[in-house]
């Protein structure tokens, strides 16, 4: 039987409402985790945190990609996307290159040797992760896999509410 719900959706009282209040204390301190991380991983490596998530989305798609490619993956202006792969390409991550195709359009693809060394860090730190992951049986990790897929698809939505002033 489904619990009534707050004016702001989470249950009032119950033991699934100290379940809900609990969870939400626990994603805030894990989003906090990931960011100070994410900080300290970027700060070792001379990086802003936005430069080195960006190098992250760029290392998930199929090869290089316009500035505006960029905007949309990082969800900044055209003009912060700029400004963004001018610091990576200062730093060696990236170049810039004439599309052979569109001479008017410019790509931005990876220095695979600098990825390289990002991914010898990641190599480094992975080890503790996947010994986490270790103690999870396999149904477990697949539902943190679709939790995680959840999440971004919501934060996805969240952001464009965000950005377009609908919050």
């Amino acid at each position: 039987m489904a619990q009534k719900k707050s004016a702001g959706g989470v249950p009032g009282r119950g033991p699934r409402a100290d379940l809900l209040r609990d969870l939400g204390a626990v994603a805030r301190r894990y989003m906090a985790s990931y960011a100070l991380f994410n900080q300290a991983l970027a700060d070792h490596l001379g990086l802003h945190p936005t430069d080195l998530q960006c190098l992250n989305l760029l290392g998930l798609e199929p090869g290089p990609v316009t500035t505006g490619r960029i905007a949309e993956l990082t969800g900044l202006t055209t003009g912060s996307a700029t400004r963004l792969v001018d610091r990576l390409e200062k730093s060696g991550y990236v170049t810039r290159r004439r599309d052979t195709e569109d001479r008017r359009r410019v790509l931005v693809e990876v220095v695979p040797e600098r990825m390289a060394e990002l991914g010898a860090v990641w190599g480094r730190l992975n080890g503790a992760w996947w010994d986490m992951f270790d103690a999870y049986e396999d149904d477990e990790i697949a539902l943190i896999a679709t939790h995680m897929r959840r999440t971004i698809a919501l934060s996805t939505v969240q952001c464009e509410h965000l950005r377009g002033g609908l919050i």
